[in-house]
């Protein structure tokens, strides 16, 4: 006999898909600030990198904390 996995729901799909987006997007802006924060520093705007660092660290902590939280795996919000 051969087991089978339970597949997905759709709804569990389109949150998978959203997280996935939503994480591609967050990698961008952290690599956009990255970016943003070289240039500053190369004409010695120090101030313009200090706002682009920490706009990229709060990205970051978005990028670490973004997931399906506990309640949207029991149950998973209507989008």
């Amino acid at each position: 006999m051969i087991a089978t996995l339970p597949t997905k729901s759709r709804a569990a799909t389109l949150i998978d898909q959203g997280v996935a987006d939503s994480r591609s997007r967050l990698q961008a802006e952290v690599l956009g600030h990255e970016r943003r924060a070289l240039e500053a520093v190369a004409v010695g705007d120090l101030d313009q990198a200090a706002k682009a660092i920490l706009a990229a660290l709060n990205c970051e902590r978005r990028l670490a904390a973004n997931g399906p939280q506990v309640l949207q795996l029991i149950k998973p919000r209507n989008r």
